[in-house]
């Protein structure tokens, strides 16, 4: 009985609210509208001042962000014309306008009306569920203009307070902010949403002027570096150079590009990497050429200097005269040469692939191979130097199999029957080899008869299938198959290709 007094009680309470507290909440609103109107004048500032900048440096980034800024005035005027929309169905639905203040609705003190059209009936959900997913959906968007940018997200004020809906134990924020709320303080509720939406703005807003502004160059690292006039000097020989700060920018990367020799080199972090091969020794110069583009002003700055350095032979150097492959079956020529070094001091050995070497001339070697492999090392030793270099060691390639020049397509009948047989040709292959032909199927299929097959051994035309091929007519198809070649170093012939030929 006690509590069911101190339930009336309360409720009594509740609706005992003076009229200077519901005056109050409108003072409040009509406080938050003046201030909304302020941001919204700051705002159109704002954006006259992004569309001079664009007018003064107008390129397609600068365009980009001006389109984005016009979207979030969009964003934003269209969630707060919703809320406004809300709010005078609130205000119809509360009576319309009273007699003795015709900016305040009748039933400035119900909140049963507040209750049915924000919270909604049991079977069905007010607006106010509709205004929470509007506030995340402006939220997601306005975010989406500064690329998710997590300092600009904790400054956008329009948003869902989860934390405080957890705190009051309510089941939802709608009935954390309107369940049995009087009329009077749902209005200031609402303003102050059209409020954080146009604040909202102004962050994404100054974002963007930042972005369209630009900023000078920043020079915010510092490097010490030398320019020697010389990269290679001899006993007895001067070393100069000059030494001093290098300053560069890690942040306008994009604007700095570093050419060599005319290539535009990849920059990270304002610097280039840049690397040759020497193929020959000597002086050797290179050209670097740095441009610098002023974000701002779309100025560019150019600065070129030449370099050069000196290229001399290593102590000990092993060569392939054709190509960094050994190929089994072939002599596989390489050059070695010591500096300072008697040629007859110098001692050189080969270590897998089942490898040889002979020397053929005063620093001339000649190797051969035996076994696969990606670890075949030439070992060089001279009076205390030693230095060895890796080699492949790989099988001969695949030759082609031809008839005559061609390896298949139509044929004349007099050109097929004056060929011979096949020959295995090595394309492209630098060394002195050759491979051959060890046997292969021809088959004869002519219109309308049965296949004719004979098994020909070697190269060149047996007795059956010299036979078969000067049957050839016009409309017969001739099958080449099975086609196997030996190539030197190999224990055993290989499979090549096939050939087809049609007789016309």
């Amino acid at each position: 009985m006690i509590n069911l007094m101190y339930l009336v009680l309360t409720a009594l309470l509740a609706l005992n609210v003076s009229a200077e507290v519901m005056n109050a909440f409108f003072t409040i609103d009509k406080g938050i509208s003046n201030s909304n109107a302020i941001v919204e004048t700051t705002n159109a500032t704002i954006l006259k001042s992004i569309e001079a900048q664009v007018d003064a440096y107008d390129n397609e980034q600068n365009q980009a962000f001006l389109a984005q800024a016009k979207e979030a005035e969009q964003i934003s005027k269209e969630f707060v014309s919703w809320v406004e929309d809300l709010k005078q169905e609130l205000f119809d639905k509360a009576g319309g306008p009273s007699e003795k203040n015709p900016g305040q609705p009748k039933r400035i003190k119900d909140k049963d009306v507040t209750t049915r059209l924000l919270v909604g009936l049991e079977n069905q959900k007010g607006k106010g569920y509709d205004l929470q997913n509007r506030i995340e959906a402006t939220r997601e968007k306005l975010l989406e203009l500064v690329d998710n940018d997590p300092g600009i997200s904790q400054r956008i004020p329009l948003k869902i307070d989860e934390e405080a809906v957890a705190a009051s134990e309510k089941p939802d924020w709608v009935l954390y902010n309107f369940h049995h709320m009087p009329v009077a303080a749902v209005f200031p509720i609402l303003t102050k949403f059209q409020n954080d939406a146009k604040a909202s703005e102004t962050t994404v807003l100054n974002y963007l002027l930042g972005k369209v502004a630009g900023e000078e160059i920043k020079f915010d690292a510092f490097e010490p570096v030398i320019s020697a006039k010389k990269g290679y000097v001899i006993k007895g020989e001067k070393y100069e150079a000059d030494i001093f700060l290098s300053a560069f920018s890690t942040t306008n990367t994009d604007n700095t590009k570093i050419y060599v020799n005319g290539s535009n080199m990849a920059v990270e972090d304002g610097k280039a990497a840049y690397s040759t091969t020497a193929s020959s020794i000597g002086t050797k110069k290179y050209k670097v050429k740095i441009e610098i583009t002023n974000p701002l002003t779309g100025e560019v700055k150019s600065y070129d200097k030449e370099f050069e350095y000196e290229v001399g032979e290593r102590s000990v150097t092993v060569s392939a005269d054709k190509m960094n492959v050994f190929y089994i079956g072939v002599d596989n020529p390489v050059s070695v040469s010591a500096a300072g070094v008697s040629s007859g001091d110098v001692r050189v050995s080969v270590s897998g692939g089942g490898g040889s070497i002979t020397k053929v001339g005063s620093a001339n070697y000649m190797v051969r191979v035996t076994q696969p492999t990606d670890d075949c090392r030439i070992n060089v030793s001279a009076e205390g130097l030693r230095d060895s270099k890796i080699f492949r060691v790989k099988r001969i390639p695949d030759p082609v199999a031809r008839l005559g020049n061609k390896e298949d397509g139509s044929m004349g009948n007099g050109e097929f029957k004056a060929q011979g047989g096949l020959i295995a040709w090595l394309d492209n292959f630098d060394f002195d080899a050759k491979c051959d032909i060890q046997g292969f199927k021809l088959v004869r299929v002519p219109k309308r008869q049965d296949p004719i097959e004979v098994l020909n051994k070697g190269p060149r035309y047996s007795s059956d299938s010299k036979r078969i091929v000067n049957m050839a007519r016009p409309g017969d198809t001739y099958y080449f198959f099975d086609v196997k070649a030996r190539c030197p170093g190999d224990k055993a012939g290989r499979k090549i290709n096939s050939l087809v030929f049609n007789i016309r």
